[in-house]
């Protein structure tokens, strides 16, 4: 019988791991300490495997069972789902550490060490307060000149020759 909310909202924990199963190899793992975790349990290529989905309550079951089809569609296509989730976790570790801001920190640690402490407190408030804010979350390789043009437009607007000029430098170098 699939399980239901209420009987997930009940379910107590024991001395040892319980496993409420769902369908189609979707379960729930009620852990000593309180903790319910959901995973799916699957076979690719001749071995057993499990993958997790996150924790109850805040995958629902309504949830589990959406990400429980995915890795099933997946499976179809002769793909492992838990190597395919490996895959995305991969590359958004790699788009995150090449974003903007991970670069900019970088760039700052080497060049404030060439300058004074009161020029570099300036260079990285000008960068935290102007280019940041905008730029920070998107990877380097993705950043046109378009973009920089739209951030530095607005200090060119209100006459802050002096700080567009430092922040434009600034964006060179680090881009």
């Amino acid at each position: 019988m699939p399980l239901s909310d209420t009987a997930i909202r009940n379910a107590k924990p024991a001395e040892k791991p319980v496993r409420l199963f769902d369908a189609a190899g979707l379960y729930l793992e009620l852990s000593p300490s309180g903790g319910k975790l959901w995973r799916l349990k699957y076979r690719f290529g001749g071995k057993e495997k499990r993958l997790s989905f996150g924790v109850y309550p805040d995958v629902t079951l309504k949830e589990a069972r959406e990400r429980r089809d995915e890795a099933r569609k997946l499976l179809a296509n002769g793909k492992d789902p838990g190597e395919v989730k490996k895959a995305q976790k991969a590359a958004i570790a790699e788009r995150s550490a090449h974003a903007f801001e991970a670069v900019a920190r970088a760039w700052f640690e080497k060049w404030k060490t060439g300058v004074t402490e009161s020029t570099a407190q300036s260079q990285w408030k000008r960068l935290v307060k102007h280019i940041v804010p905008v730029l920070g979350a998107l990877p380097v390789s993705e950043i046109t000149a378009p973009k920089v043009l739209s951030v530095l437009s607005p200090l060119e607007e209100r006459g802050t020759g002096d700080t567009l000029r430092k922040a434009k430098m600034a964006v060179s170098q680090i881009v």
